[in-house]
């Protein structure tokens, strides 16, 4: 019997139903019963099919080496692997199920599941959790013997093979030692490295060749390890740095403007793993040479009774070519991704994928990008269904679905503390072999919570080349970059007519992503590339994308590059440090946003043929139906954080002479994309009227395009002269907002003065009580 990613959720989501049922509800469970019980039901009564079989129940535990794989006599994981192929090849009569018991399972290479191994004749292959157990398949290395040193460090060694890039000690990731950021002016970047290595102190270090230079450039990621010092000079990791740098022919349209030699280049954001640099408690420090790593402990802990884990095994399990195939309720943790360690290191395109290989094809389409490594990955799988699953702790992503997979969903699963994305669906080849095509797979109902850990530039969803995809009612919190990416391949001929189309982005809930503190920019919650008719996004809740940034970026839906035939509509977007939608190309074409909500506004569409009608836009509240869309977003119950009243929405606004068309209005507008800026000088300002005195407790100021509002002063005064004003200075520049809370202040004016002889740039001044 063929199922369905769409059958596969419905299946579940009736599974959650039956959960929620009150006690002696009809269809209930009886307490302790269980799939696997191996009790057939009675049948013969009139017009009552005959129940199918119980399934065959294969037990294992961490520990087992039983032959019978019974109760009794639990197997390994390869056991049962094996029961399960000699079931299967002989004709399946019955579905299969393997129960893994409670604990951990070290894995040193992947469980690799394959068509052998897979459901047929109607029946289905699960490997589950127990009932009451949670089995963790990690692929980590616990590293003891610590020795203590008198400046507080500790030391331990590494197992031979594996290279510590991770560490976790006591569940929490320790961060490699890091250092300053180095400004282009000094650690200038060129083809064949950089300069600054006396400056940063990298010329004087003890292991100069472990020291890694992570570099961040507009939405990119690039880390890239040293590989010599000479004077002020440093070479990088063959071919990680050329393929970091301009002239590859082999990056997206024009993207030599986002290279490390490229004009976009600000400096590297730090070096990493110099013994130097541990300063900080919770950081550690690898030395090759030695084959140690050395931790400096956060408050309390003690490392001859704390845990230490590295992740070693790359691949947990992989399914290739597996088919009719569920995992339910299993762990994967402490998984590994080794490229970033060898001459390719990670020279960052977009989304996680990265450009490896000393040379390749001039494709610039991302035909040839390459996918982060996954806890689990499904290639080419047919019906795969993965549920309740738990992915923490991982140096790379969580899970990849490619090469040709259809039917298949993760669903009510959850991903946390990723160093890369959480779920990566599809490829990047618009117009592959017909079985080489990804469609009709599932995402629906997982949390994904601090992914992109340490490749910031890795978007918590990423889907390529899809058709018929569903990504429905998740939820993505805490993300350097965009939260949900779908659709590949900009402007590039190749990817103007493939195989995208049909996808859903419905009901999730996006918050909190576009990080400021992750360096990133150009993205958006919702992030959309290529042509895909029939592709809708609606019943999204996204709530702060790159708020409090410093400059104009994150997007709430970004419609890039081709996006074309897209409808979004019924979507309710707040607090987004630029617009609510952006659809800037004239090249991306026909998209319609109808019937959306948010406390913003955004230039018109710029697609041909593209058009916003009917959105309820520059809201200071949410009405209730944008609330009731906002609290069913989500996978996890209602969480809506509500708009407060403006009080200076409309109000009489003026400043100390106008730049151009950017007059004081433009701050009490209601839209962040509009701009006043006053004349430079001394004492310049910008004020409002609220019309009466009004209590007031915080303040939002949006700085304008230029950031030009900083080291100024805010005045709340109930008359006109502020002769008794509440004063606030704002020290610095203002970012996109700067939120000055618990002002307990009464007043009918505002204004905002430039204590220096600067000028005031404001987007949007904010005043609730």
């Amino acid at each position: 019997m063929k199922r369905t990613a769409g059958a596969v959720l419905a299946a579940a989501t009736t599974a959650l139903a039956a959960l929620l049922l009150p006690a002696g509800a009809a269809g209930a469970a009886a307490p302790g019963a269980s799939a696997a019980s191996g009790v057939s039901g009675v049948s013969g009564a009139p017009g009552v099919s005959a129940p199918s079989p119980a399934p065959a129940v294969y037990h294992v535990a961490p520990t087992g080496s039983g032959d019978t794989c019974d109760l009794a006599h639990p197997c390994s994981l390869d056991g049962a692997r094996a029961k399960v192929r000699a079931a299967v090849a002989g004709g399946m009569t019955r579905d299969v199920r393997v129960e893994l018991r409670d604990g951990n399972y070290p894995l040193t290479a992947p469980l690799t599941l394959g068509a052998a191994d897979s459901g047929r004749d109607g029946h289905t292959v699960t490997w589950a959790a127990a009932p009451g157990a949670h089995p963790v398949l990690t692929g980590g290395r616990t590293l003891t013997g610590w020795t203590h040193h008198t400046d507080g460090t500790w030391t331990a060694p590494v197992p031979a093979g594996v290279t510590p890039r991770q560490l976790f000690v006591d569940g929490e990731r320790a961060t490699p030692a890091r250092g300053a950021a180095c400004a282009a002016s000094v650690c200038h970047a060129t083809k064949d490295g950089l300069t600054g290595a006396v400056a940063s102190g990298i010329a004087g270090s003890a292991r100069p060749t472990d020291v890694t230079a992570v570099i961040k450039v507009r939405w990119r990621n690039y880390q890239c390890r040293v590989t010599g010092v000479s004077g002020d000079e440093m070479t990088l990791a063959q071919p990680c740095w050329a393929d970091s740098s301009s002239g590859t022919g082999r990056t997206g349209p024009s993207w030599d403007t986002t290279t490390v030699d490229s004009t976009r280049y600000t400096g590297v954001a730090w070096f990493q793993n110099a013994p130097e640099l541990l300063d900080t408690p919770g950081e550690f420090t690898w030395n090759s040479a030695d084959r140690t790593v050395t931790y400096l402990p956060r408050p309390g802990q003690d490392m001859r009774r704390a845990q230490a884990v590295t992740p070693a095994t790359e691949q947990l399990v992989v399914l290739d070519h597996a088919h009719d195939l569920d995992l339910t309720g299993l762990g994967f943790a402490y998984a590994a991704y080794h490229q970033p360690d060898t001459g390719d290191g990670y020279a960052g395109t977009q989304a996680g994928l990265t450009l490896t290989g000393a040379s390749g094809p001039a494709d610039q389409s991302g035909r040839y990008y390459t996918k982060p490594a996954g806890a689990l990955t499904v290639d080419g799988g047919r019906r795969i269904h993965v549920q309740d699953a738990g992915f923490t702790h991982l140096g790379g992503a969580g899970a990849v679905l490619q090469d040709g997979t259809q039917d298949s969903a993760v669903t009510h699963s959850t991903f946390t503390d990723l160093s890369s994305g959480a779920l990566y669906v599809g490829d990047t080849d618009p117009d592959p072999a017909p079985e080489l095509a990804g469609r009709d797979n599932t995402v629906a109902y997982d949390t994904i919570d601090h992914a992109g850990a340490e490749y910031t530039d890795a978007a918590g969803i990423w889907a390529g080349y899809e058709a018929g995809l569903t990504v429905d009612h998740n939820t993505l919190e805490h993300l350097p970059y965009s939260g949900i990416s779908v659709g590949w391949g900009w402007d590039q001929p190749g990817a103007q007519t493939s195989v995208l189309r049909d996808n859903r982005v419905t009901g999730n809930r996006i918050t909190d992503v576009m990080a400021v503190a992750g360096g990133q920019h150009d993205g958006g919650a919702i992030y959309t590339q290529g042509d895909q008719p029939g592709t809708v996004i609606s019943g999204n809740y996204v709530n702060r994308s790159a708020y409090g940034n410093t400059e104009r970026d994150g997007n709430g839906i970004y419609l890039d590059e081709q996006s074309s035939h897209i409808t979004v509509t019924g979507n309710v977007l707040t607090r987004l440090g630029y617009k609510w939608i952006s659809n800037w190309a004239d090249y991306g074409i026909d998209n319609t946003a109808t019937g959306n909500w948010t406390d913003t506004d955004a230039p018109a569409l710029a697609g041909t043929g593209s058009v916003a009608t009917g959105n309820h836009t520059r809201l200071d509240t949410l009405p209730a139906q944008a609330v009731a869309i906002a609290a069913r977003a989500g996978a996890d119950g209602p969480h809506v954080e509500p708009l407060s009243a403006d009080l200076a929405r409309g109000s009489t606004a003026g400043q100390s002479g106008t730049d151009g068309t950017a007059t004081a209005a433009n701050a009490v507008d209601g839209d962040t994309t509009t701009d006043a800026l006053t004349l430079a000088g001394p004492g310049a300002w910008w004020q409002t009227d609220l019309g009466a005195v009004r209590s007031v407790d915080r303040i939002e100021i949006w700085n304008d395009a230029t950031m030009a509002t900083a080291d100024a002063d805010i005045e709340i005064s109930a008359t006109p002269d502020f002769a008794h004003a509440t004063t606030v200075h704002l020290g610095g520049t203002a970012l996109r907002p700067t939120t000055v809370d618990h002002l307990h202040a009464r007043g009918r004016y505002v204004r905002i003065t430039a204590t220096t002889a600067g000028r005031i740039g404001l987007a949007e001044v904010r005043v609730h009580s």
